[in-house]
């Protein structure tokens, strides 16, 4: 049952990417020219969005089930700003991150298939030089899942 609840939320999700501009590489492509300004309200909306989800989690910090709720911070390292240059380079030549990835799929844009072919490759490699990268970087070390 709640499988089919996040499927919608992607669904809506994808959509409103999709119709907001969000998704479409010549508005990403002017965002980062300065020369359209729609999608830093977008950005801006869901920071705005994003700080009163956490500050009511922190008020309430259980889910509607009962179970409690932690959010740890994140340590800042080397890692975080190599990451963030990468990320947001990558974002910039494909005009794509990794939602609008599949939103534009889902449009039937081919050239966003070379985009995640990109991603996954990405993600694989440092998955697989993680350990090498880890002194450098101070990158924390891999916490292995609980088991429930």
């Amino acid at each position: 049952m709640m499988m089919l609840f996040y499927v919608g939320l992607g669904t809506i999700f994808g959509f409103v990417l999709s119709r907001s501009g969000a998704a479409d590489y010549d508005y990403i492509q002017g965002m980062f020219l300065f020369e359209r300004f729609q999608l830093y309200g977008i950005l801006a909306t869901g920071v705005a969005a994003t700080a009163i989800g956490l500050w009511v989690i922190k008020r309430r910090p259980v889910t509607l089930g009962g179970a409690p709720i932690t959010i740890e911070r994140k340590a800042f390292n080397r890692g975080t700003v190599a990451g963030s240059l990468l990320f947001g380079v990558g974002w910039s030549l494909t005009g794509m991150c990794p939602g609008p990835i599949l939103v534009n799929i889902g449009e039937g844009k081919l050239y966003a298939v070379a985009a995640l072919a990109g991603a996954l490759t990405g993600a694989a490699l440092f998955g697989a030089v993680y350990d090498a990268l880890q002194e450098p970087f101070g990158l924390p070390p891999v916490r292995k899942p609980a088991r429930t």
